[in-house]
């Protein structure tokens, strides 16, 4: 019992160490990228297109981040951002339908699935699921 516990607490310790070399400097970009104008210029371009979803322009940036990084790029720029429950909550389920795209593709290469379909597939579904919660939340 005392092997598991400390190899558990060891693998534990090693993923919140990965997971902490991702999240500080994306949400240290985030806020330095806050302060030089380049989101509210990213939110002005994309605000029209997020205001489908219901949110706000600079979430664009949380969106792309967790589309072609992954969904721990996402979430540190989410926590970078001044987001409300309700944003957070179309925005995380649209994460969490397309995320990492680049990286799950070379995946999908392998068990030969069309690249091109499951990624629109992905990314139409994770829309529709934003405009569907804009409506009802």
């Amino acid at each position: 019992m005392k092997q598991v516990v400390k190899s558990g607490f060891l693998k534990a310790r090693d993923v919140f160490i990965d997971l902490i070399k991702i999240i500080i400097p994306v949400y240290v970009l985030v806020t330095f990228l806050k302060y030089t104008g380049f989101i509210d210029l990213v939110a002005g371009i994309f605000s029209p297109m997020m205001q489908v979803v219901g949110l706000p322009g600079e979430a664009v940036v949380a969106l792309l981040t967790a589309y072609l990084l992954n969904i721990y790029g996402g979430i540190a720029v989410i926590s970078g951002l001044e987001l409300g429950p309700r944003e957070i909550t179309i925005l995380g389920t649209m994460i969490g339908i397309a995320h990492s795209l680049i990286i799950e593709s070379a995946i999908f290469k392998k068990l030969k699935i069309n690249l091109f379909l499951i990624n629109v597939l992905r990314l139409s579904l994770s829309l529709l699921s934003g405009v569907i919660l804009n409506i009802i939340l």
